[in-house]
């Protein structure tokens, strides 16, 4: 484990991550885990297996756990429309807002675009952190009243008057707007709040006694991971402590869980045994089954299931994943069951190598090299003509914007200031690598007129805002 330690250690140093919870199990027994760090730099706080962290979007399987859950008791169905629940979710195009079922929204293919919605959401706890000052931030929080109720959340959507992407169940784009809406979902078809049914049909069952969506829920907690989060200072990158949690009630659904080392190894359970967390069955085998199914091509060879990213021929096993991001968070888990492997990764800072931080782990549990990549992709030539056709500036309802440029060297990606070269891969697909040498996918999309549109980029597709250059 030595080796796994020391490049942890060299990635923290690189990133001046303050903390990390780094273990991984086999067959149910615990093999390593690891506090690297500290919770807290001031008190120089230990990292234990009950550190308790954010784990961000890792929370939307939690939430797909929970619409299995009413599905197998006969309340609903995953092919149910989203407006037999929730009539008044409108979109600009009604017949096909009509067409989107839960289980577009579970995979990210209901077709809605990227939103602001989750800023407006987070508006109250952001108000107050005066941390919100140091970050960059392409959101105007006062454009818009705060969002603090599913109706507030459906009547800002319908405002919006939204243009879906396409067919609902074709277009994959990452929606925390669509896991919002299955808390709603869920709070009316169980009659109790979203928060409630998960902790009494989830949490609780699995033993998970330190994972809470609020910090004031843990009761004789004293480890509790403090915040931190960035700013450019002179000297480069200048990490602060950032101790206010960020909330969103309208939108727990989408990522709002805290959690332990000790609990999401338990959690990570359900997925390795086919629905049972020690003796105790949480789903059925088949609930299990559907979650990882194959409903959106993510690159090729990984797709999206219901909360988790799977990658079914990954090194003679299923690789099932999911990461989360907020602030002061940067979070990973995964799976891979017929190897008996869980993996789980918790960090105290945004935009920490977290996803690195999980590639060495599960290396590690596979008896692999550290720095193993977990994903390679093979050149695939692009001919120099074609690379105006996909010049051009890209944005999101969630604030994200990129820039592509063409040289003689080829295609650039622009992001935060930062240039990355762009590699092809593929029919329209590309990547490009980041400082820690991770390899990041990204594919251009076409209209009817066979003209680039939009491109794929941190699983949301960004929309074209400028012509060819």
């Amino acid at each position: 484990m030595e080796h796994l330690e020391a490049y942890a250690a060299k990635l923290m140093e690189q990133a001046k991550l303050p903390g990390a919870f780094i273990g991984f199990a086999k067959d149910g027994e615990t093999v390593f885990a690891k506090g690297l760090g500290f919770g807290d730099v001031e008190s120089q706080t230990e990292i234990t297996l009950d550190t308790v962290f954010g784990i961000g979007s890792i929370t939307k399987s939690f939430t797909c756990v929970a619409i299995m859950l009413l599905q197998e008791a006969g309340k609903l169905s995953v092919t149910d429309p989203v407006s037999d629940y929730l009539p008044e979710f409108r979109t600009a195009d009604e017949a096909l807002t009509r067409r989107i079922t839960i289980g577009n929204l579970m995979s990210h293919t209901a077709g809605l675009p990227s939103l602001p919605s989750l800023y407006y959401a987070m508006r109250r706890s952001m108000e107050i952190d005066p941390a919100v000052k140091e970050m960059p931030s392409s959101i105007d929080l006062t454009a818009h009243e705060p969002i603090d109720t599913y109706g507030e959340l459906m009547d800002f959507i319908a405002s919006l008057d939204v243009k879906l992407l396409g067919e609902p169940g074709t277009e994959f784009s990452y929606s925390n707007d669509g896991y919002a809406l299955l808390g709603a979902i869920i709070e009316r078809v169980s009659g109790q709040s979203y928060e409630s049914y998960v902790k009494e049909h989830l949490l609780d069952p699995a033993g998970m006694t330190n994972t809470v969506f609020l910090i004031e829920d843990l009761e004789n907690q004293p480890n509790i991971a403090t915040l931190y989060t960035s700013k450019k200072g002179e000297n480069g990158k200048e990490v602060f402590a950032a101790p206010i949690w960020w909330d969103a009630p309208a939108m727990r659904a989408a990522g709002f869980l805290k959690s332990t080392g000790r609990d999401m190894l338990a959690y990570a359970e359900i997925f390795r045994t086919g629905g049972l967390v020690g003796e105790t069955r949480i789903l059925t085998k088949e609930s299990v089954e559907q979650m990882i199914g194959n409903y959106a091509g993510l690159e090729p060879g990984r797709h999206y299931g219901y909360g988790f990213m799977v990658t079914p021929d990954f090194r003679g096993g299923t690789l099932v994943e999911h990461g989360g991001a907020i602030k002061g968070v940067a979070a990973q888990m995964c799976i891979v069951p017929e190897q008996g492997i869980t993996c789980v990764v918790l960090t105290n800072l945004d935009g920490a190598p977290s996803t690195e931080l999980l590639g060495a782990t599960l290396n590690t549990a596979q008896a692999l090299p550290v720095e193993e990549p977990i994903m390679s992709y093979a050149e695939s030539p692009v001919s120099a003509d074609s690379l105006q056709e996909y010049v051009g500036q890209f944005g999101s309802g969630e604030g994200e914007k990129l820039e592509i440029t063409a040289d003689e060297a080829g295609l650039s990606l622009t992001v935060l200031g930062t240039t990355f070269a762009l590699r092809p891969v593929g029919t329209d697909s590309f990547v490009f690598q980041t400082p820690t040498g991770l390899e990041k996918w990204i594919r251009f999309n076409r209209d009817g007129e066979g003209k680039v549109n939009r491109v794929a980029f941190h699983f949301r597709q960004l929309l074209k805002l400028t012509e060819e250059a």
